[in-house]
């Protein structure tokens, strides 16, 4: 348990660092990579969550979430090329 508390912690620190570069950068394509590594970063803690506390219902949650950020970071990505691919 102790390196599944170690990884907490330092998933926790990346989320932090990820909202003080999306409030602080004033470059759009910084606010956007950041919020994709804010939202991945939330994955990845609720996976651990998920991991430590043993329960299967909680990997649903991460497939659905996963989607979701990918999805949202395709469509940040083509917002802020214009639509252009």
């Amino acid at each position: 348990m102790l390196v599944i508390d170690l990884a907490i912690v330092v998933i926790s620190a990346t989320i932090l660092l990820a909202v003080w570069r999306i409030r602080t950068s004033s470059i759009p394509a910084d606010q956007v990579i950041a919020a994709d590594l804010l939202t991945f970063s939330v994955v990845a803690l609720i996976a651990l969550i998920g991991v430590r506390s043993a329960r299967i219902g909680t990997f649903d949650l991460i497939v659905i979430a996963t989607l979701v950020a990918f999805l949202a970071a395709v469509s940040l990505s083509r917002a802020m090329t214009g639509g252009r691919r």
